[in-house]
């Protein structure tokens, strides 16, 4: 029996955007409890440039040559042994190893089935941006009808949903944005966007119930004070200082739940119906993943960026 090649994007040593080669390589197979999927689109995120930059090494490391990608969309080929929940041809979502090739594989556990409606572009974003919107909202942030919440980077690939998934709970919406951003912020239904390259956002802000925060660093540190007291910060970038969430009598969380697979249905039902909308930057083919890992790179972004794998 012959076994099957196909493109992927092959890392053979740390570095900077050369080092991502385009090359055939042999298909994997699916193991029990797997999935092997063909793949339509794969999401790019900032971990794929900040594991190839090397900079992870101890938190994400990897075995030299490697594929990237962890996000992605397609139909299902085959199934392992023990797998009952899919078969091929469906079409599925979900966290999918070396994701920057024709083929991944992963566990069905990892997968979710795709409404009727949810289009591919669309499905390859949710556990790249809107899983991790809901989580640091609702898993996390335990934000509820008529609370505040500020947003910091709203017109980001996670931003963009958790503006939208705010207002959907019925929340009050401050958001942070470029100026060439405060547009699309409003548009997405923020009640109040800063345009922080004018306007320090904690002058505005003020006794938030929740600060979700994706950029860390100096904005976590002028975050406290705009928190009520028993408000909750959640960084999405590094774990927050719980001396100053303790100064402030708040609590700080860094990633320590994740969405139910209940919580995971009903956001994908309001994506796949329209209620939640998918922004999405722009699409290269996967032979062109150095610009769009340049692009990811660069930070100014507006949604999320994709590669296009295979026509399905």
């Amino acid at each position: 029996m012959s076994i099957k090649t196909m493109q992927a994007i092959l890392v053979n040593e740390y570095g900077g955007p050369n080092v991502l080669k385009v090359e055939s390589v042999n298909c994997p197979q699916p193991e029990t409890d797997e999935v092997l999927v063909r793949i339509a689109y794969t999401t790019v995120i900032p971990l794929d440039y900040k594991i190839r930059n090397g900079w992870l090494q101890n938190v994400f490391p990897v075995t030299m040559p490697y594929i990237p990608g962890f996000y992605a969309s397609g139909v299902v080929e085959e199934v392992g042994q023990g797998v009952t929940e899919f078969k091929p041809g469906d079409r599925i979502f979900g966290s999918i190893r070396g994701a920057y090739a024709e083929y991944g594989t992963a566990k069905a556990k990892d997968l979710m089935m795709m409404p009727v409606g949810l289009t591919f572009e669309d499905a390859a974003t949710i556990r790249a941006g809107a899983e991790t919107a809901w989580k640091a909202l609702f898993t996390e942030g335990e934000l509820q009808s008529g609370q505040t919440v500020l947003l910091h980077a709203a017109a980001g690939g996670v931003g963009q949903f958790a503006v939208q998934l705010a207002k959907w709970k019925g929340a009050t919406v401050i958001a942070t944005a470029s100026t060439a951003n405060v547009d699309f912020v409003k548009s997405l239904g923020a009640d109040q966007v800063i345009d922080y390259t004018t306007t320090k956002f904690e002058e505005v802000a003020k006794a938030v119930d929740l600060v979700v925060d994706s950029v860390g660093g100096e904005t976590e540190t002028r975050s406290w004070s705009v928190l009520k007291k028993g408000g909750i910060l959640v960084s999405l970038t590094q774990a927050p200082s719980q001396e100053n969430a303790h100064k402030h009598g708040v609590t700080a969380k860094f990633n320590t739940k994740f969405p139910t697979r209940e919580d995971m249905q009903i956001l994908t039902e309001l994506i796949a119906e329209g209620t939640i909308k998918a922004e999405i930057d722009s699409i290269f083919p996967l032979s062109q993943a150095v610009k769009a890992l340049e692009k990811s790179e660069a930070r100014h972004g507006r949604g999320r960026i994709l590669l296009k794998v295979n026509a399905i």
